[in-house]
């Protein structure tokens, strides 16, 4: 069986994912760096695989954020992609390595006559904060490979690698060496962080997302329009008094707007002090019911 190209879905393979490594911020494995600073990074251990034409290394490293890996493809031509894991994802990667394999063990001999349309034989989805891993056992004219993409919240690039399948389990066997040697832990909350939200004001979208680094929980307030970004972070500790400050505002652009402007405009504030509704705790970031951040 020929080798099979990690680009072959048209995807870039570049690094857009973790742009740490050109000096910009960005969580890797539930950790955030500094904008506009280099991490200090250093190289735990590795390991490298010959599959096929293609050579794969895992990458345990290490900064002053924390450990994760990072898995390389190097293609017969050259060509580099990568994705990054955290510890617990990895671990999470390796079981469903496992089911992948004993999934593409029970299947036939390749039947061109009988494929789906997209490919896809076996798909699995994993979740970590705000980024999402897609897991695709496909079939295409080249043979069989799972193809492992990796996306960021809302819309950015995406990066992927491509192993064939009959290197699965030895790709798990090499991962789960690392990871008997430098633990599955991230540290941090251990809790399921909440579903990120959407607010849509005029041509205005707001974004709101829960992630999590060494320091703590987070929530991340996103302002996105056709041809501009720009977020803010908030830590958790302060969330209380971040909440009462804007219900603050509320309540004081309630007593001053005509009561009509007031249910125009999503997310505001209940009636004016005076009137005959009762009075009730408003989400301000969606005008919905009350929900706790």
């Amino acid at each position: 069986m020929s080798d099979i190209g990690s680009a072959d879905e048209g995807i870039s393979s570049q690094n857009f994912m973790f742009p740490e490594y050109h000096g910009q911020g960005m969580e890797v494995g539930g950790n955030n760096f500094d904008s506009g600073q280099q991490p200090q990074e250093q190289e735990l251990a590795t390991k490298m695989l010959q599959i096929q034409s293609k050579r794969f290394y895992l990458d345990v490293k290490q900064n002053r954020r924390g450990r994760f890996i990072k898995v390389a493809e190097i293609g017969a031509d050259g060509r580099r992609s990568q994705i990054f894991l955290a510890m617990s994802t990895a671990a999470e990667f390796r079981d469903y390595l496992s089911s992948f394999s004993d999934y593409y063990s029970s299947l036939g001999p390749p039947n061109p006559d009988n494929v789906p349309d997209d490919g896809k034989l076996k798909s699995e989805m994993m979740l970590k904060d705000n980024r999402r891993y897609y897991l695709d056992l496909k079939e295409n004219s080249r043979g069989r490979f799972l193809r492992v993409s990796q996306t960021v919240t809302r819309g950015g690039p995406r990066s992927q690698v491509a192993l064939p399948a009959q290197g699965m389990i030895e790709f798990r066997d090499a991962l789960t060496d690392l990871l008997d040697d430098f633990g599955t832990d991230d540290g941090g909350y251990k809790g399921e962080l909440p579903e990120g939200r959407h607010l849509r004001v005029d041509n205005k979208n707001f974004y709101f997302d829960i992630g999590q680094n060494n320091r703590g929980v987070y929530m991340k307030v996103s302002e996105v329009k056709s041809n501009f970004r720009t977020a803010i972070t908030v830590p958790e500790k302060c969330w209380p008094r971040f909440r009462d400050i804007l219900s603050d505002y509320c309540e004081k652009m309630g007593r001053t707007l005509p009561p009509d402007s007031v249910h125009d405009v999503p997310g505001a504030p209940g009636p004016r002090a005076g009137s005959a509704q009762p009075s009730r705790d408003i989400d301000t970031f969606t005008g919905s019911a009350p929900s706790r951040i």
